[in-house]
């Protein structure tokens, strides 16, 4: 168990990383104008995500629910 709690930090950072990193290859197209709730493009459809803008998507969040999850264990432990 100690071991643990001594490695816990460690995947937490490897995480916050790789979070990091999937969100940052995520594409975006929206401008400033989204930012605030408007649109400035004239097609305001909404886009589907197709192939590896997808995987990138869901891995980002699946690495978000780790994140928290070892977070909150960690905040627990203590």
């Amino acid at each position: 168990m100690n071991s643990l709690i001594n490695i816990l930090p460690i995947i937490q950072v490897v995480l916050s990383i790789l979070l990091i990193i999937s969100i940052l290859l995520q594409k975006s197209e929206e401008s400033l104008g989204g930012a605030f709730g408007g649109s400035d493009s004239v097609n305001t459809t909404k886009n589907t995500r197709r192939g590896s803008e997808k995987v990138i998507f869901h891995s980002a969040i699946i690495i978000a629910i780790l994140f928290t999850l070892v977070s909150i264990i960690v905040v627990i432990t203590k």
